[in-house]
Parts: C-alpha cells; structure tokens; sequence
C-alpha cells in the first residue's frame, strides 16, 4: 500500500527545511575529514534530540559488537527491535540515535538495540553488513527470530534491508518485520530522484556521492546486493513499512525498493511525505510530522 501525503508540511517543517538547507547540506559537502563530521553529528544530538523522561540507556553486546540498549518508559524486553543507525556508512552512532529510540520503544512497547557497527573509511564494505549480521544471530540464538522487528534509517536503513536479504539467502530464521525511514538502498545511485532532487533536497548533497563510494565500497561492486538491498531476493519475507520524503534525493530508493519487494510477494507499506526532510522522524519534539510518523510506524509494529 502506497500512502502519499498530500498536507503542506508545518511551519515548523518549513522552517527547519531552510535550517537544514543553510546550515546542514552544506556543512556535509564541506567537511572532509570522517572524525570531524562524527564530532559535529554527535554535538548537535546531543543539543536537539532528547527521548521521553524514564529512558534507559544501557551498554550492551551483541557476539563480537558494541550495542546500545535503549528501554523507552514502559517498554519491555520480550519483544525487541534490532535497529541500524543512519550516517551514510561514516559516521552516527547509537548515542546519535537513542532518542528517537526511546520515543519508538515507549509507543511500541519494545525494548530496541542498535549495533555500534564498523564505520568507514577505516572498516569499508562489509564490515557493517557483518557486524549487522552478527547482531541478528546473537540476538536469534537467545530467543524466537519472530519476535524481533528490523528496522533503520538512511544507510541505517539500508543495512536492514540488506541484512533481510542476507537472512534470506542463509536460510536464517525471519524477524517478524522491517521498518526503514528513508532508506539508501542502491550504491549506484541511480534513481531519478538523486538527479531531479538535488537542488530541493532540504540535507544530503548530491557531490559527496562518489566520496561515499570510494569510503564505504573501496572498490567492491556496488551492486552487491550487501551494498544495495535493491538488488537482493527477499522472496518469503515478512511484511516491511518504508517512509521517505517527496524531495529527497532517496526518493527513488523507496519507490524502487517496494517495486522489487512487491515482485517478489512480499507485502509493503510505503509512506511518501511531502516535502519533509532526511529521515524526518529524527525530528521528534522539533516538526510534528516527526510524531505523527513515529506514531504511525509503532501502531503498525504493534499490529503485527
């Protein structure tokens, strides 16, 4: 099912849309170095996001990967979400992440986990599907695959989707679903969208592209299904919700994903917003779209 949003987007939408198009794009196709655009991602976390009061956050471990254990107020752990942050392969990390999270955690009633995973430049393709993939059989080995929800935004995104596929091609037991907020799903960055896009795109440039390339992939074939889930097989997989934004540049990564999930049997609910930023949700106590969206994905999480 396929859910356009046709509202104009908020005042406070708006304004953060020109926040992020002064400020945010064009400090991300300024900065070189990885460590500096780690640094000032989590300096501008830890200012804007912030989860419900009575979160908990606990280090964890999952085989071999740092993890962090995020209890949302009234969240238990029978049921859990195995989530990827976004940060295009380089940079983000639980800490980025882990209010959102919370908020996820309280309306959905789950305890969520994110992996710590191997960033690029100095551990490329695939340490993080590795790492991924790792997290999924420690968390399988303790209890029922179907009480676990995948789930990721951005190349967090990406990486779920990917990690479906590779449960798939293993024969691994299948998580119950999957959820992604504008998901990169395709390394050959060749959807429509990237061109079209590239100027209203509210956050991502379209110049550090081939950066991204040579960091993450360092010469493996982008069309690895690994890399971009676009390309996978998912035949017999549980039902997944996508979310993106009709002025992204990853616009095209989400139509094009349900495209080949639907193909392949698979039942897909998508969410097309018009003109929100990048992974919007993230944006919990900022836009009120980031709540609705929020909202909207748990009550599908608890339905199933």
């Amino acid at each position: 099912m396929t859910r356009a949003a046709t509202n104009r987007p908020s005042v406070r939408a708006r304004a953060l849309n020109g926040v992020l198009r002064l400020i945010e794009k064009r400090r991300l196709a300024r900065i070189e170095h990885p460590e500096e655009l780690r640094q000032s991602f989590e300096r501008s976390a830890r200012l804007m996001f912030h989860g419900p009061r009575g979160s908990r956050y606990v280090p964890d471990r999952l085989e071999n990967v740092p993890a962090l254990k995020v209890r949302g107020p009234g969240a238990d752990d029978r049921e859990l979400l195995l989530y990827f942050h976004g940060g295009g392969y380089v940079m983000g990390s639980p800490a980025t992440h882990r209010a959102m999270l919370a908020r996820i955690s309280a309306l959905t009633g789950r305890v969520a986990v994110m992996p710590d995973y191997r960033k690029a430049p100095e551990h490329p393709f695939p340490a993080a599907i590795d790492d991924a993939l790792a997290a999924y059989g420690a968390l399988i080995a303790a209890g029922p695959s179907r009480r676990i929800v995948l789930g990721g935004d951005s190349a967090g995104g990406g990486i779920a989707l990917a990690l479906l596929g590779q449960i798939c091609r293993l024969g691994l037991p299948q998580p119950a679903a999957t959820f992604a907020f504008s998901p990169l799903t395709d390394m050959t960055f060749s959807g429509d969208s990237f061109r079209d896009n590239a100027v209203v795109e509210a956050m991502l440039p379209t110049s550090r592209a081939k950066d991204l390339e040579v960091m993450y992939l360092n010469g493996a074939d982008p069309r690895d299904p690994r890399a971009s889930p676009l390309f996978a097989d998912f035949a017999g997989v549980g039902p997944v919700w996508m979310c993106v934004g009709d002025t992204e540049i990853l616009r095209d990564d989400t139509l094009r994903m349900a495209a080949v999930l639907r193909r392949q049997g698979v039942e897909v609910n998508e969410v097309i917003a018009r003109d929100l930023p990048h992974v919007w949700p993230i944006f919990q106590r900022i836009i009120p779209e980031a709540e609705a969206t929020l909202t909207q994905v748990s009550g599908w999480i608890r339905s199933l």
